[in-house]
């Protein structure tokens, strides 16, 4: 079992930042990735980023490339979400997820679809006001 929480979400002004915080706990060796999505009422869960957790390849949704930034900090067991320039279309619900199944290659592929992940978070809002 992997456990995941969120945090650094609020209220901020178009053209603004946030980081956002994913940290994981339990069986954490197992991660082969983790990834953030979003999710707005009555819509699909998008893709937002993902990172591998051996490696550390970085994969982004069209949406958010250039933009945000995807890291991790492997010690501490924790990925960030660097979000700049943001845009009232940003506001959503944010949720990271872990991958622990394999494949564990490095094909974008295996990272951006939510059924490729197994562990999720609670979610955090983030909220983008013109």
């Amino acid at each position: 079992q992997v456990q995941l929480v969120e945090s650094g979400g609020g209220l901020v002004q178009a053209g603004g930042s946030l980081r956002l915080s994913c940290a994981a706990s339990g069986r954490t060796f197992s991660t082969c990735a983790v990834g953030w999505f979003r999710q707005v009422p009555g819509k699909e869960r998008e893709f937002v980023a993902a990172v591998r957790w051996s490696g550390g390849n970085t994969y982004y949704g069209d949406s958010v490339k250039g933009r945000f930034t995807i890291s991790r900090d492997n010690a501490n067991n924790t990925v960030y979400l660097q979000m700049n320039s943001l845009k009232p279309e940003d506001t959503a619900v944010y949720y990271c997820a872990a991958r622990t199944r394999l494949p564990c290659t490095s094909g974008g592929y295996y990272y951006t679809g939510r059924d490729g992940y197994d562990y999720w978070g609670q979610g955090t809002q983030v909220t983008v006001s013109i």
